[in-house]
């Protein structure tokens, strides 16, 4: 049974600053919250129904009816348990040679911005930079749309123009009009920026991108979603070379 106290607190956790303050974020569902205890994931409180039978170790369990998860859950479809987890900053600076690199400028959408970390995650690419106006890690909705991939991809939040001026691996941005994916040598070592969904790559960071690509379009559409162009992007990245 939830006090009012603890309800409110829980349902607090939806707002960015209140999440920012506690450093807490809100982790639902079964396959979720399984992962996070299977990792060994810092978690403050599992509240969870009785449908809800996985073991979960060292881990508290506060058990709470159907209602009451309805009441403090994101989803449209509660499902069976919802974790209250500690935000983990990365410890370290990013890593720039012999790997490939997530630069993400303005990235608005927290279902794009999950669904880009689990496509990073797929191709096994561990680092991603994010503008200060991208989207927040924590967000319920990026959280549920990483499926997991959170725990293996680490972000920092910078600002981009100072970071890419100084560094010394090539810097690719996708674009409309640039050099065709195809003729791209797969890059062993170097940085990836995808631009804002509507926008693109702000003007203050194109003069730092060295190589200019894009997919080419056979269709009529006018643009691809940020996620998708990274997956197809990726693809080629990481073809055998």
């Amino acid at each position: 049974m939830l006090s009012k106290n603890e309800l409110k607190y829980i349902q607090s956790l939806c707002h960015k600053k209140q999440r920012t303050a506690e450093r807490l974020f809100i982790v639902e569902g079964v396959k979720l919250v399984q992962e996070l205890i299977s990792a060994g994931y810092p978690i403050r409180n599992i509240y969870a129904t009785d449908q809800w039978a996985i073991p979960a170790g060292n881990y508290d369990v506060t058990r709470i009816s159907e209602q009451e998860l309805e009441k403090i859950s994101t989803l449209q479809t509660p499902n069976q348990v919802l974790a209250i987890a500690q935000q983990q900053e990365p410890s370290d600076e990013p890593q720039w040679n012999h790997k490939l690199t997530l630069v993400l400028d303005g990235i608005q959408d927290p279902g794009n911005m999950g669904t880009i970390i689990r496509i990073a995650d797929w191709f096994g690419i561990d680092q991603i930079i994010a503008s200060q106006d991208t989207v927040e890690l924590y967000n319920p909705k990026v959280i549920q749309s990483t499926m997991g991939s959170f725990m293996r991809v680490k972000v920092w939040y910078r600002d981009l123009a100072p970071l890419l001026g100084q560094i010394a691996v090539p810097v690719y941005g996708a674009f409309l009009d640039g050099k065709s994916m195809y003729e791209v040598p797969p890059p062993d070592t170097g940085v990836l920026v995808i631009g804002n969904e509507s926008k693109g790559i702000r003007d203050t960071l194109q003069s730092l991108i060295n190589h200019r690509i894009t997919i080419p379009r056979i269709g009529q559409a006018e643009s691809l979603n940020a996620a998708v162009a990274l997956g197809i992007l990726l693809s080629q990245f990481r073809r055998p070379h």
